[in-house]
């Protein structure tokens, strides 16, 4: 359209008042008019300093070799050197196998799986659990005591913990197991979740897991969204006033957590659970306590109903579901 005004208004006014009205380069009409002719293609001629072919067949049969199928082309380079033998420098090979079509990675290397990204759902407590450890610091630099915590998800109630001085799988067996047993666990009914650490992905507790009828899943590595329940809880614990920087002693440690847990299951009201206390969605008891709240509220509206301009106030909703990682709805196509 531009180019077809120019070439109307041409005749009347010139090639350039024409461009400085429709608002081009007069330089991009003149360019398209007469484009430039295509340039014809260089056969560059091969350096004198470059192998003959006869020599660079030589160097892709010794990388072809069983010998060196799977090494880089430093490591021939070097190995050859060690054996009073010189055929080319590392980069000739590079260009003799790009030209071949080869250049990619040629070490033979472990190629780690693709793990599928987890999506867990609870809609009731005692459904999904799920459960991490963390260090906790000791008196001195490079000490530690070691947190294990295992939490419902929907409920965000702490079904077990412990502080001990390592991490094993034995001690996680062993709170898992009393956990299951004080929750009275069916066999088919509960899911544990938990990262990839050592303990997390150890043989007894897999086989315990598997005794009892329990399914487990695991993190992507390195992808702490994945777990982000057992995240928030290490949080809150971590930033509550009296948790201090350093624990005097294990009897210490153990002594912050018995007053901590039993405060974050009965005391702490948890935003994500419409301010109820774990303790209350664990036991079932939520939806009475929220009933309750809603007959104060519509109290409080009846005897001030100006105060309220959005009408009957009401108490946080209940959550019906936990995800981890919950799908993504597709949005349909217009």
């Amino acid at each position: 359209m531009i180019e077809q005004a120019v070439e109307d208004l041409t005749p009347v006014v010139g090639t350039r008042p024409a461009c400085r009205a429709v608002g081009v380069a007069h330089a991009t009409i003149y360019r398209r008019r007469t484009p430039p002719a295509p340039r014809p293609k260089r056969t560059r001629k091969p350096p004198a300093r470059a192998l003959p072919p006869q020599e660079r067949q030589a160097v892709l049969d010794v990388l072809h070799s069983e010998r060196f199928l799977d090494h880089s082309p430093a490591s021939v380079v070097a190995t050859l050197l060690d054996e009073e033998r010189y055929l080319a420098s590392e980069r000739t090979m590079y260009r003799i196998l790009a030209t071949a079509g080869e250049s990619r990675e040629r070490r033979n290397q472990l190629v780690h799986p693709s793990y599928a990204k987890p999506e867990l759902l609870a809609e009731r407590p005692n459904e999904l659990w799920s459960w991490d450890i963390t260090k906790l610091l000791g008196p001195r630099k490079w000490t530690y005591y070691y947190l294990y915590v295992i939490l419902d998800i929907f409920s965000r109630y702490v079904v077990g913990w412990t502080i001990q001085y390592r991490e094993s799988a034995r001690v996680a067996e062993q709170v898992i197991a009393q956990a299951i047993a004080q929750q009275v666990i069916a066999p088919g009914q509960l899911t544990v979740h938990a990262d990839r650490g050592s303990s997390m992905t150890s043989k007894p507790v897999a086989f315990l897991l598997a005794d009892l009828g329990v399914t487990k899943t695991h993190s992507r590595p390195y992808t702490s969204t994945d777990n982000p329940y057992s995240e928030a809880q290490f949080r809150t614990r971590k930033y509550r006033p009296d948790f201090p920087d350093r624990f005097g002693s294990i009897v210490d440690a153990r002594r912050f957590g018995e007053t901590f847990f039993p405060w974050f299951n009965h005391e702490h009201k948890h935003s994500g659970i419409g301010y109820m206390t774990p303790a209350v969605m664990h036991s079932g008891r939520a939806e009475q306590i929220r009933d309750r709240r809603a007959r104060v509220l519509a109290a409080a509206y009846e005897a001030h109903p100006e105060r309220f301009v959005r009408g009957v106030p009401q108490p946080p909703e209940l959550p019906t579901a936990a995800w981890i990682n919950a799908p993504r709805k597709e949005v349909p196509a217009h």
